[in-house]
């Protein structure tokens, strides 16, 4: 089966996780840039004219499409890099995927989503 993780992290975290994701053989993936708040609401910043209050702060969209047997590794190298300790640092969300088909071969499933040098065929080697 595979698994769609939405993980939502702050923007100076990016180039951290895809390191990490890149690490452990993670090599596709979608980054969108979002705005966003959480429980904190927002912050409060203090200019010249007083203080006012941010409540759409920008943040970083990563979309995976994975085997949901490496998902423990992806969500790990995910909480790893992205985590500062502070408010704010974001969320991962984990979903089904029924299908997914590679629009060039017609390639579905695991297949439609394997890469050379990817995580599955990092740990085959390791097998070996």
């Amino acid at each position: 089966m595979l698994k769609k993780i939405e993980a939502i992290i702050r923007e100076d975290k990016l180039n951290d996780v895809k390191e990490a994701l890149a690490e452990i053989g993670i090599m596709g993936m979608n980054v969108v840039e979002i705005r966003g708040r959480g429980r904190q609401g927002g912050i409060t910043l203090a200019g010249r004219s007083g203080s006012y209050q941010v409540d759409m702060l920008p943040k970083i969209q990563i979309n995976i499409i994975l085997s949901d047997h490496n998902l423990d590794d992806t969500v790990n190298a995910i909480l790893k890099a992205g985590r500062t300790g502070d408010a704010g640092d974001g969320l991962i969300f984990v979903y089904p995927v029924d299908e997914v088909v590679r629009i060039r071969t017609g390639e579905r499933g695991h297949e439609a989503v394997m890469y050379p040098g990817d995580i599955d065929e990092k740990k085959s080697k390791k097998k070996d």
